[in-house]
């Protein structure tokens, strides 16, 4: 596999579901200088789920606490990294599938200039394993 993969921490965040929340946030996250590797907002119920994999965990709890925002975790979650080709995602998930790792939730893009790069969560009991299994650094 030609990707880079890494272990990073990862925390979310319940909010209302509605207009202005997400950009209120991560606002807030832009104006101190967080720094962000990832960010992805879903549905949750009547509210709304977002997950933050900051460069830096300890700024960003930091801010977190100051905010006063109720955040869950540190969790783990990988970050996924390569030069895109076909079947990238499938080469990614059949590895874990071949080992029997249940994969949570992925998300994956295309990043321009013949590269991409995901997300993916397993169930916290699999990370040790799922990281041998990609190569995690």
């Amino acid at each position: 596999m030609a990707e880079t993969v890494r272990t990073m921490d990862y925390f979310y965040l319940m909010v209302p579901d509605k207009p202005g929340e997400g950009a209120r946030i991560l606002g807030e996250l832009k104006s101190t200088g967080v720094n962000l590797i990832a960010y992805s907002g879903f549905p949750e119920g009547r509210g709304a789920q977002l997950d933050f994999v900051p460069m830096d965990s300890m700024g960003f709890r930091d801010v977190a606490k100051r905010m006063k925002w109720k955040v869950k975790g540190p969790k783990r979650c990988f970050i996924i990294e390569g030069d895109d080709r076909i079947g990238a995602c499938a080469d990614v998930l059949g590895k874990l599938a071949a080992a029997k790792v249940n994969v949570v939730a992925m998300d994956a893009v295309a990043a321009g200039s013949g590269r991409w790069g995901a997300i993916l969560w397993v169930a916290p009991r699999d990370v040790k394993k799922a990281a041998g299994i990609l190569g995690a650094m």
